[in-house]
């Protein structure tokens, strides 16, 4: 009985072990996303290739704003009167300055046009900061997701390097004067509420809003496009990206 008993209990054993050994080997998961930044990959590659990118799209951007008519020629960024002036510029046409009115708002935007050059050392410096965590999840992000990047560290940085550059903009372009004059004018008109608007600070964030409307075009250029990816390393590294 022992013997019977011994010999069943081996016997299940062997048919165990062999249905183990038959088992199928498990298929492992495919390399996509985030996976790409395993140690198979040189990341200082990868953020050495984003910041180029970046660097390249950013001095595109600025170049593009930072020349006569960048601003002012571009409806997707001119900078239009603040709500304050449009009445002012409302009843200058009316009392027949409508050609005063003209220069004054393209002078706006001649300050922002001269100011902008201001741009690129602040976004150089903010992309030689970037760490490898914000590579990869700029890289991996969504279409804006360096614009974001860009406009959480420079925002500030920006606005007090503009807001002195705009001032002396406004003055050199002879903004300052036009509208001293235009709103001089207005003020002494009845029945009206007298203004006195700061024009550098609305230039400055109109000027920085601008900037930002540009470098999400570039961004976007070059993550859609190949032909934007104009060294070797920008095209191995966006090839990530496009898996």
């Amino acid at each position: 009985m022992k013997k019977t008993a011994l010999l069943l209990i081996g016997i299940s054993v062997f048919t165990l072990g062999k249905a183990q050994i038959s088992l199928p080997k498990l298929k492992l998961p495919e390399v996509k996303g985030a996976d790409i930044f395993s140690k198979n990959n040189h990341s200082t590659d990868i953020a050495g290739g984003l910041k180029e990118a970046l660097t390249q799209g950013l001095e595109k951007a600025v170049a593009q704003v930072s020349v006569a008519d960048g601003f002012y020629k571009d409806e997707a960024i001119k900078i239009l009167l603040p709500p304050e002036l449009k009445e002012v510029d409302t009843k200058m046409r009316a009392v027949g300055l409508g050609d005063k009115a003209d220069e004054g708002l393209k002078l706006l935007n001649r300050a922002a046009e001269d100011a902008s050059a201001k741009a690129t050392p602040i976004f150089v410096h903010a992309v030689k900061e970037m760490t490898f965590s914000d590579a990869k999840g700029i890289l991996m992000g969504d279409n804006n997701a360096a614009t974001a990047y860009m406009k959480r560290t420079t925002s500030d940085p920006l606005y007090h390097a503009f807001v002195p550059t705009v001032q002396q903009s406004l003055e050199k372009v002879g903004a300052n004067k036009i509208w001293e004059q235009l709103i001089t004018k207005y003020n002494t008109l009845p029945f009206v509420n007298k203004v006195n608007p700061n024009l550098a600070d609305y230039v400055t964030k109109k000027t920085i809003d601008g900037l930002f409307v540009m470098v999400a075009k570039e961004e976007v250029a070059i993550r859609k496009s190949p032909a934007n990816r104009t060294t070797e390393l920008l095209k191995s590294v966006f090839a990530l990206q496009d898996k």
